[in-house]
C-alpha cells in the first residue's frame, strides 16, 4: 500500500524536492494534499502531475484562479486556515510534511496530530515559537515528530545509538559572509547574502544561514525535539558542510553523520523511517574533499546566534517573538530597506520591548507572534528613516 502523505508548503525549496522524492519512487507514495501560500502557477503544476484529492492556496483570489485552471480534474479545492486544516487532517494521510515558512501552519500542525498523523518537520519556526506546546501535544498523543532539517536529521539518526548523551554539536557552513569583517557585512546586498556556497534553499533561510539566525533557530528547536538542556547544544562552524551533526555520549564516543548537501536525503529518510532506502544521490568523496575544518562562531559579526540562544533560554513567548521579528526584519533587508546588520538590531529591540508570557498556551504563542510583526515593522521602518523607533 502507498503511504499517503500531505504537504505544506509544496511549492517551496523543501516542497519541491519533497515531490522529486515521490517522484523517484513511483508507487510508494500517494500526494493526497498539497497547500500553499500564493503560488496558483506552480500548485497548479503540482496538481496536475501528482493528482492530490485535495488543492489548498492561502489566498481566496489564487485559490478561484487554482481552482479554474484544475477544473478538469478530480481534486477540491479549498482557501485559507480552512483549508490548511483540511489538509492536514484528511483521511488516510499518515505523514504530514510541514514545510512552510513562518507559524501560519502552527494551528494545522496540532490538529493533524489530534487527528493521529505524524509530522515531517522542515518548519524551524513551529517549534521555535511553540516547541513545548507542539511535542507535550505530540508525546500524549503517541505521534511522531521526524525532523528534515539537515542537521535535525542527522542528529535524530545519531542519537539511534543508545547510552547517555552528553552533548549535541550543530554545524553551520559559515554561509556566505563567513570570511567578512563586521564593517563589511553593513554593505552586504542581498545578491551577496543569498548566494550560499553549499546549500540551495528559500530566500528567507538563505539569509538566516548568512546571520547565523539560522542556527540559533536549530539550538532552540534541538532542544525542544530531543529534549536536551542548552548547555548540552554547541555550534561549530564547518565550512566544508559535509558534517552536518555530531553527537557525544557519556562514554566518550563521538558519532558523527556525514553527507553531501542534497536535501533530498533528510527528506527521503523522514517519509521512510525508520526504514532507509536507496537515492540516487551524488556520492561523498572525502579524499576529494581532503580535510574537515571546525571553529566556533564569531558572535561579533554574527549578533543574531547569541540573540537566538538568550530567547530560547528565556523561554516563555521570547522564542516566538524573537522568529517573528527576524521574519520582518529579513523581508526589509531583502527589499533593500535596512541593511543585513540592522536585522540583528531590530530582533534586539524587540525582544527588548516584549512582555513575556512564561508558560504560553497557542492563543498566547499567536497573540506574541502578531505583536512582535507589527512592532518590527515599527522600528525597521525607524531604521529606514535613520530615527529611533518609538
Amino acid at each position: 500500500m502507498a503511504k499517503e502523505i500531505a504537504i505544506l508548503g509544496s511549492t517551496g525549496s523543501i516542497g519541491r524536492q519533497t515531490l522529486e522524492v515521490v517522484a523517484a519512487h513511483p508507487g510508494q507514495f500517494r500526494v493526497a494534499a498539497l497547500a500553499a501560500a500564493r503560488n496558483v502557477e506552480l500548485l497548479a503544476e503540482q496538481v496536475k502531475r501528482f493528482r492530490p484529492r485535495l488543492a489548498v492556496l492561502l489566498d481566496p483570489e489564487g485559490a478561484r484562479e487554482l481552482a479554474a485552471r484544475v477544473s478538469g480534474l478530480k481534486v477540491q479545492v479549498l482557501a485559507g486556515e480552512e483549508g490548511l486544516l483540511a489538509a492536514a487532517c484528511l483521511a488516510g494521510v499518515e505523514l504530514v510534511v510541514a514545510a512552510m515558512v513562518g507559524i501560519r501552519s502552527l494551528p494545522a500542525i496540532l490538529a493533524a496530530l489530534e487527528a493521529g498523523k505524524d509530522i515531517a518537520l522542515a518548519n524551524k519556526e513551529i517549534l521555535v515559537a511553540a516547541g513545548q506546546v507542539v511535542m507535550d501535544r505530540a508525546r500524549s498523543l503517541d505521534r511522531q515528530i521526524i525532523p528534515v532539517d539537515s542537521e535535525h536529521s542527522a542528529i535524530f539518526q545519531c542519537l539511534r545509538q543508545g547510552g547517555r548523551v552528553v552533548q549535541v554539536i550543530i554545524t553551520a557552513s559559515g554561509g556566505p559572509l563567513r570570511e567578512k569583517t563586521l564593517a563589511e557585512m553593513a554593505a552586504v546586498t542581498p545578491e551577496q547574502a543569498l548566494n550560499h556556497p553549499t546549500w540551495v534553499m528559500g530566500p528567507k533561510i538563505t539569509v538566516d544561514s548568512a546571520t547565523l539566525m539560522n542556527k540559533g533557530l536549530e539550538v532552540i528547536e534541538a532542544r525542544h525535539l530531543f529534549n536536551l538542556d542548552y548547555d548540552q547544544i554547541e555550534v561549530l562552524i564547518h565550512p566544508q558542510s559535509v558534517v552536518h551533526a555530531l553527537v557525544r555520549y557519556s562514554d566518550g564516543a563521538l558519532f558523527a553523520h556525514l553527507g553531501p548537501a542534497d536535501m533530498r536525503l533528510p527528506i527521503q529518510y523522514a517519509l521512510t523511517w525508520p526504514e532507509r532506502w536507496d537515492l540516487d544521490s551524488q556520492v561523498l568523496d572525502l579524499a576529494a574533499v581532503g580535510h574537515l575544518d571546525f571553529s566556533r562562531p564569531d558572535l561579533e559579526r554574527f549578533p543574531c546566534l547569541e540573540l537566538a540562544c538568550r530567547a530560547g533560554r528565556a523561554g516563555g513567548t521570547y522564542p516566538a517573538v524573537l522568529s517573528a521579528a527576524d521574519e520582518v526584519a529579513v523581508q526589509y533587508f531583502l527589499a533593500r530597506k535596512i541593511p543585513l546588520t540592522a536585522i540583528s538590531q531590530v530582533v534586539a529591540r524587540v525582544l527588548e520591548e516584549h512582555r513575556p508570557v512564561t508558560a504560553p498556551d497557542l492563543e498566547q504563542i499567536l497573540a506574541a507572534d502578531a505583536w512582535a510583526r507589527q512592532r518590527a515593522e515599527k522600528v525597521a521602518e525607524g531604521f529606514c528613516k535613520g530615527v529611533e523607533a518609538r
